[in-house]
């Protein structure tokens, strides 16, 4: 095991992008042996090169400029699922609005009645029914 670590000294090493693109590339190979299209599965090794690549290069300043413009690039998404994650644990308890005024995401206890609800973004007051 000591050979592998002086082997890697010096090299970038595994990250978020090389884990997608090795995903990737099993993706198409599995689907390519489904769909019985030889083609596709010369194109899924394409990913795959490039991560192997991309975990044995020794520019490290240019691979992690690389993958911060990919994890700046999924954030969005990311977000986007954590959120939907969130409301979907809480539909039982808790009920999602949205601010009249700025139009913020609220989060609101289920089955209280009328309640008066205070955005924290820009303090509008309103009365909302749960």
């Amino acid at each position: 095991m000591k050979w592998l670590n002086k082997f890697m000294t010096g090299r970038y090493g595994g990250d978020q992008l090389s884990v997608v693109l090795t995903f990737l590339a099993l993706f198409l190979t599995l689907v390519a042996r489904f769909a019985n299209i030889p083609v596709l599965i010369y194109i899924g090794y394409i990913p795959l090169v490039i991560s192997i690549y991309r975990t044995f290069s020794k520019d490290i300043n240019k691979r992690r400029m690389e993958n911060y413009k990919f994890t700046t690039f999924m954030s969005p998404i990311y977000s986007w699922f954590k959120r939907t994650e969130r409301k979907a644990k809480d539909f039982k308890t808790h009920k999602y609005i949205k601010c009249s005024n700025c139009g913020t995401n609220l989060r609101v206890p289920k089955k209280k009645g009328k309640i008066m609800v205070t955005c924290p973004k820009c303090k509008e007051k309103f009365e909302q029914r749960t």
